[in-house]
């Protein structure tokens, strides 16, 4: 018979057996607890940002022309560490100025092709020019995604729109969805002068708190992640700009109080919270009332009423 499964007789043999026996439990919960934080640590992005999915979604980018978009260009944005983001630019098919140009900073998997049909609302029937930002590492961008490398990223965008003869005299309002909510807070906080209104959708307080419910078996590890995305201490920072909050009421990926906390910490004098009771993280903006919602919060950024 195996000594592991032999029972001690004499009680110093059963202390001796006990002793040993809890030292391996140890030893292998130990190690097992290692091997899993260094994973968590050192594969985190590929959990956080997976670029990856849906299968082909860094090869095969959908085109504005697949879906009969006829005024827009592929701009190739270089960023200060050189890597390339092939992003889209959509124009108003008003022919008066639009007025105003929303930069779409998208969630965390797929990639803009995949955002085309909603960036079609913005563009033809709301009239607004739109900007679809390729992070790195996503669709045809080159890189690899990470906190640091996508505030690069979005802060290229925002600088091409800011000087482009066709979006430089337009006022800037980001939409966020999810990661990239957390994104648009981080870019706003830093470029309160230059954007005029902030978009929100199902976005979360940040990633070490979303990780317990977005990743239990990572619930302990959380506090190891390095890629925080702290929109619960920064969106407080931000002053004046209007904010629009849309949540819906039954996200399975990010809980809906993330929302309702995100919207109680917002201090500007304009913050408007909008829930979707059926709404769950992808289809949100598929609900009743979401894009009249936008357009109206929009509307009243250009006027300037806010």
């Amino acid at each position: 018979m195996s000594q592991f499964l032999s029972f001690p007789t004499d009680i110093q043999s059963l202390v001796r057996f006990i002793y040993n026996s809890l030292r391996f439990v140890t030893v292998a919960s130990t190690t097992v607890a290692f091997l899993l934080s260094t994973l968590l640590y050192f594969k985190q992005n590929s959990l956080i940002y997976p670029s990856y999915l849906p299968e082909g979604a860094r090869t095969k980018v959908p085109r504005p022309d697949e879906y009969e978009i006829s005024d827009w260009e592929e701009v190739t944005l270089t960023t200060p560490d050189k890597e390339k983001l092939n992003s889209y630019l959509l124009y108003s098919s008003k022919k008066e100025n639009p007025g105003v140009t929303v930069l779409f900073l998208h969630g965390n998997a797929g990639n803009i092709g995949h955002r085309l049909p909603i960036a079609r609302i913005f563009s033809e029937q709301m009239g607004f020019n739109i900007f679809m930002l390729s992070y790195r590492g996503y669709g045809l961008s080159t890189g690899r995604p990470c906190e640091k490398g996508l505030l690069i990223d979005a802060q290229t965008a925002l600088e091409y729109l800011l000087k482009t003869e066709r979006t430089k005299d337009t006022k800037i309002v980001l939409y966020g969805q999810s990661l990239g909510g957390a994104l648009s807070i981080q870019l706003v906080n830093k470029n309160q002068d230059k954007i005029s209104g902030l978009i929100l959708e199902n976005t979360f307080r940040s990633m070490r708190i979303l990780i317990p419910t977005a990743f239990p078996p990572a619930r302990y590890l959380a506090k190891m992640c390095h890629q925080v995305w702290p929109s619960e201490t920064t969106l407080p920072k931000i002053k004046e700009c209007p904010v629009l909050f849309l949540s819906g009421g039954k996200d399975e990926l990010v809980p809906p109080d993330h929302m309702r906390v995100l919207h109680e910490v917002c201090v500007s004098p304009v913050k408007i919270f909008k829930e979707f009771p059926n709404g769950t993280h992808n289809d949100t903006v598929g609900e009743e009332g979401y894009f009249d919602t936008i357009q109206a919060f929009i509307q009243q950024v250009k006027k300037g009423k806010f």
